[in-house]
């Protein structure tokens, strides 16, 4: 109620999308898929509320939000789920950095709302939310925490070599970004506790993500840690129907070079972009792990 009330407080229309989709898109994850017995078709459960939403800022509402279960058939945790609730929110004429205020500014809401106080308890860990959420960039992240600096490093079998010295697995098809997350993934996550906007992703592992315009290697994206968790993921959204294209493509060959968890291309979701997008913010958080943190839940 206290999301819905936050949003509403800005402007934010609730919307429902499509569950069942012949493009499961919008995130890195392996689908559920099933037959629809009436137009004799093989669909997929959503993996991401993404592109049906961007659609609808295409079609003109400014800013659109949708709390829904999506389904990804892959491993099971205490912090993973085949089935879980993500919010996923778009608003135009925003990019990242909006997406970053407007992330600290409900996550303090909701602490004060829902717990009494913006300083909360998870496990015996004081988390605080009342003071400016640290950030840092990816590659900074990986030096402050691996000692490596992937500005140093300039090709993928650079960047693979490194992988072999610290024991990291990786795969045939990985290029210097995903080698990057990976690094990221071993060595930093676990060390965000309080919580830290990880700012300027590979574009290799964000094909939705606008470019930085100073570095075309980077995307503008961010993903909020707390607790060693990640709690939501955001980005400039793309909105270059050209761009889009080669992401796909690129995405199409990482698939099939053996990446599962690999985009396909969206034809009608290119061709909205081509009638137009306006620049937007976008972001999606994982409702559940919100709980569990407010909570104090296992």
């Amino acid at each position: 109620r206290e999301i819905r009330n936050f949003l509403a407080d800005r402007d934010f229309m609730e919307v429902e999308t499509p569950m069942l989709v012949a493009n499961a898109g919008g995130a890195a994850a392996r689908p559920f898929e099933t037959h629809y017995n009436a137009l004799d078709e093989d669909v997929k459960l959503r993996i991401s509320l993404e592109l049906y939403l961007k659609r609808l800022i295409v079609g003109g509402l400014e800013r659109v939000f949708e709390i829904g279960r999506v389904f990804r058939n892959e491993g099971v945790d205490t912090r993973h789920n085949p089935e879980f609730t993500l919010m996923e929110l778009y608003q135009a004429y925003t990019d990242y950095e909006g997406m970053m205020e407007l992330t600290e500014s409900m996550y303090r809401y909701l602490a004060e709302k829902v717990c009494g106080s913006a300083v909360i308890t998870y496990n015996g860990i004081e988390i605080d939310l009342s003071k400016p959420f640290e950030r840092i960039t990816m590659i900074d992240a990986v030096k402050k925490y691996a000692n490596i600096d992937f500005n140093e490093i300039k090709t993928d079998e650079e960047a693979k070599k490194l992988a072999d010295e610290h024991h990291i697995e990786y795969e045939a098809h990985h290029k210097k970004g995903d080698i990057i997350s990976l690094f990221f993934e071993e060595f930093c996550e676990d060390k965000l506790v309080q919580p830290t906007f990880v700012m300027d992703h590979p574009i290799e592992i964000s094909p939705l993500t606008k470019k930085k315009p100073d570095n075309p290697e980077l995307g503008e994206r961010f993903e909020l840690f707390i607790n060693g968790w990640e709690m939501c993921n955001a980005y400039s959204e793309l909105n270059d129907p050209i761009d889009q294209r080669e992401r796909f493509k690129a995405q199409e060959e990482a698939f099939a070079a053996g990446d599962e968890e690999a985009n396909h291309t969206d034809e009608d979701f290119l061709n909205a972009l081509s009638i137009g997008m306006p620049p937007t913010g976008g972001i999606g958080y994982g409702i559940d792990r919100l709980v569990m943190l407010l909570t104090d839940s296992p």
